[in-house]
């Protein structure tokens, strides 16, 4: 087991220890990072019903404080949720090795070879509320890529988190890496998190996941580079031509599969041209759902009884079981409404044409643009990145879901024969 004295550093010492673990891995194998994922996932199994009964109680206790309920699911581990921390875990180890590819190359005519190598970015800090997954995807996808991680979960999920983290400190330990490769903050005072913010002698990047108060101040309060996304204010188009079987399959999926998440949809936009086909069936599998509408005035005007839609509900997200829909005119209004209220975040289309989607795809400035597919499936895993610490709405460092190749960076590295400047 790792020692007390690891898990218990003040903030100083665990930021010093991640420096030096961080410079360990950079030099270390994709193979024995590897193993030590592996090992991750064997320690975690191994403790699932300690683990189970860590949560119990960290959920019984944020119940009884009133956290709101999607917070609560968010925080709530059972068979499924940790089947699926256990498989995104998993996934990252047949993943190619992000650190020491050879981006690009060149030799010049006096044979001067130069390479551009990826490499760790070094120490992340993640600060984070809520879901104890975040834990093990975060540390999995840190230790793929060779960074070494400060984990600051929120003070519901604590005992969870704990146990957590000891259990893949112990698999990296025995993997023979340093078990400072991945640490967690264990006080609770929000005064840490000030701290931690202050310490960009040794974290190179810090990534944020919560509401949008928390990433605002975190961002604002930092001189360290922070890869975040304050809010997901998701849409859906359906084109003129869109199938109807499809409108209402990606729109309840987009909306209902999960609504307290990032990637949930929040507004619909239908083109005139299609509303006669598709707004029935619709409203009727929303309403089954129970959905809460609130529609624009042309939508009031067919379903009198729907809320209207104020302005600022074009611009929120509502993280729960409520959607806005807007009827269009065209592809142009409806591009122009996701790029005058959108976060940047999500955003698709359901059309059968071309060059209606090479349009709106080249047209809709969002990390995600999706064509014929559900919102939910911007969260990486379908983009082939296993696990991933986040999603990045900025278009520097990272941008959309944010995996093991996304926490690299570059050296330039250059092999000469006794070559000089003249």
């Amino acid at each position: 087991m790792v020692s007390e004295e690891i898990r218990n550093n003040n903030v100083v010492d665990i930021c010093k220890n991640a420096k030096h673990a961080s410079r360990v891995l950079a030099a270390s194998s994709g193979k024995q990072r590897n193993m030590a994922i592996r090992l991750m996932k064997d320690k975690l199994t191994t403790i699932q019903s300690e683990i189970f009964k860590a949560n119990e109680a960290d959920v019984k206790d944020a119940e009884e404080a009133g956290l709101s309920p999607p917070l609560v699911k968010r925080l709530t581990i059972n068979e499924k949720v940790f089947a699926y921390m256990i498989k995104r875990i998993t996934s990252l180890v047949d993943l190619e090795d992000p650190c020491g590819r050879i981006l690009s190359g060149y030799t010049n005519k006096d044979g001067l070879m130069v390479q551009k190598i990826s490499v760790p970015l070094g120490v992340i800090a993640l600060i984070y509320e809520s879901r104890p997954n975040v834990t093990t995807d975060a540390a999995s996808v840190c230790l793929k890529s060779g960074n070494a991680v400060i984990l600051r979960g929120g003070s519901e999920a604590f005992r969870t988190n704990i146990l957590l983290t000891g259990a893949m400190q112990d698999a990296v330990k025995e993997s023979g890496l340093p078990p400072e490769s991945i640490q967690i903050i264990k006080q609770k005072e929000h005064a840490i998190v000030s701290e931690l913010l202050a310490m960009d002698e040794y974290i190179d990047v810090i990534i944020p996941r919560g509401g949008k108060d928390l990433i605002k101040k975190i961002a604002e309060g930092t001189r360290i580079p922070v890869i975040k996304h304050y809010e997901g204010i998701c849409h859906l188009y359906i084109a003129d031509d869109a199938p109807v079987n499809w409108s209402v399959d990606l729109c309840i999926n987009s909306k209902c599969q999960s609504v307290e998440v990032c990637n949930a949809l929040e507004t619909v936009l239908i083109d005139e041209k299609a509303v006669n086909r598709v707004i029935h069936p619709l409203f009727a599998a929303l309403k089954e759902k129970q959905v809460e509408i609130r529609g624009c005035e042309k939508i009031k005007k067919i379903f009198p009884d729907v809320a209207a839609a104020r302005e600022e509900d074009w611009s929120t997200e509502y993280l729960a079981p409520i959607l806005s829909i807007k009827i269009v005119e065209n592809k142009e209004e409806a591009v122009s409404h996701i790029n005058s209220y959108g976060s940047g975040h999500t955003d698709g289309i359901i059309t059968m044409d071309l060059e209606t989607a090479h349009y709106f795809v080249s047209m809709v400035d969002s990390a995600s643009v999706l064509v014929n597919t559900s919102t939910r499936l911007s969260g990486g895993g379908a983009y082939g990145l296993g696990s991933v610490v986040g999603i990045s709405t900025d278009k520097l460092h990272a941008r959309g879901p944010v995996g093991p190749f996304d926490l690299t960076s570059y050296k330039w590295v250059a092999y000469g024969r006794g070559h000089i400047r003249e």
